[in-house]
């Protein structure tokens, strides 16, 4: 039987358990780090055999507290992908306001001839201000975009540098040479002198003595680059964006109201812009999933794992803001009401799958991107969650 949706991991990923990330500075542990990196290619090889579709890590730094210590999702792509064989890997995302573009056409180049053709680019805009305002001070106005008292001034120019990045990394994978002039890059910058011999033979790009245009090698493997992912987001704007720009977006938990709209708005979007898409095609959602042999034991690890990384974590910087129904008090979301409601997979074999059913009921749903907590869970328990996740929910729905 097909599955009706492709199934990816997401990774923040954490480091250590609960107990040894509220002891303090987890994130400065190496012993910690080492078992992490375990975590992660012991898991992505369950994946891998277990026929999921992708693997993702996100892009944060300077997290001592042990929360996303994935300061380079590239080059941990790049280590599931040695010991792997199908899977793809990617990012969800990359910073690209606090990012070279220009680097980051090159890296994730390098990783798609690594992998075998197996990347996927994921792209962010970024919102914690900590690292982002930190990294992108070389832009001077370019800030963090926060969800949580978001100004619009920040908002204006952090999605500017976001746009103008994004363009940028398109045209270095797809052009041979090229000139780009912006309001944060010019490429190249004007009177850099080039007058190699070695250039006017087998290059170019250089025209009287001058550098006039740029080449960024290699080239990625897959034509004419590898597919493109944003995550959580879930705004009107950000969703067009996407459909217009062949973007998969990864919509972070909302309302289901919201979830259906932007939906239709992303289909109809795609489909103005030429792609030709079917209901639910090239869009997918964030879940918690977390399956275990009885509702108790799922409700448990969950409680220790997303719950904890929740309330901690996520909460603090706005998260949660478009789950509840308009007009509903935020106070009255629950766990047990996002349970109910589907926005989390969590419990035996059999909740689980009545949840997916419900979602599929109302929801177009072609991919999945599953939120897998290592380190705050056990690794025996979350490749038993993976296993029966993709063995006793999606192949039997």
């Amino acid at each position: 039987m097909t599955a009706p949706f492709q199934t990816g991991l997401f990774f923040l990923p954490s480091i250590g358990t609960r107990a040894e990330m509220e002891r303090g500075m987890a994130g400065r542990d190496p012993a910690l780090y080492q078992e992490m990196l375990g975590d992660l290619k012991e898991l992505a090889i369950v994946g891998d055999d277990l026929g999921y579709d992708a693997i993702a890590f996100t892009e944060h730094h300077f997290h001592i507290e042990g929360f996303e210590i994935s300061n380079n999702p590239v080059l941990l792509d790049a280590y599931v992908a040695a010991h792997t064989k199908r899977i793809r890997v990617g990012q969800l995302g990359i910073v690209l306001p606090a990012s070279s573009p220009l680097r980051v056409a090159e890296d994730i180049a390098m990783l798609d001839h690594m992998s075998g053709g197996r990347a996927f680019a994921g792209f962010a805009r970024g919102y914690q201000r900590r690292w982002v305002d930190t990294l992108a001070q070389q832009y001077h106005d370019v800030h963090a975009a926060p969800s949580k008292s978001r100004d619009e001034e920040v908002d204006r120019v952090n999605r500017a540098a976001f746009e103008e990045f994004f363009t940028i990394v398109k045209l270095a994978w797809t052009q041979d040479t090229f000139s780009y002039t912006g309001q944060f890059w010019q490429i190249p910058p004007p009177d850099i002198p080039w007058d190699l011999e070695a250039t006017a033979r087998m290059g170019r790009g250089a025209e009287g003595g001058f550098v006039r245009e740029i080449g960024v090698v290699p080239k990625p493997l897959q034509q004419p680059h590898p597919p493109m992912m944003q995550p959580f987001s879930f705004s009107e704007p950000t969703i067009r964006w996407c459909a217009r720009n062949g973007v998969q977006p990864i919509l972070a938990p909302v309302n289901d109201e919201l979830e259906a709209f932007l939906f239709s708005v992303y289909h109809e979007e795609a489909n103005t812009a030429g792609r030709n898409l079917a209901p639910g095609e090239g869009i997918g959602v964030l879940r918690d999933v977390v399956v275990a042999d009885t509702d108790e034991e799922a409700w448990e690890l969950w409680r220790n794992s997303g719950a904890f990384v929740g309330a901690a974590w996520f909460s603090p910087f706005g998260f949660g803001g478009a789950i509840p129904w308009p007009g509903e008090d935020p106070k009255s979301i629950t766990p047990e009401v996002m349970h109910e409601r589907g926005l989390m997979w969590v419990g035996s074999p059999a909740t689980v799958r009545r949840q997916v059913e419900q979602t599929l009921e109302r929801l177009p749903l072609k991919y999945v991107m599953a939120w897998q907590y290592n380190g705050l869970m056990p690794r025996a328990a979350i490749a038993k969650s993976m296993r029966l996740f993709q063995e006793e929910v999606v192949e039997k729905l």
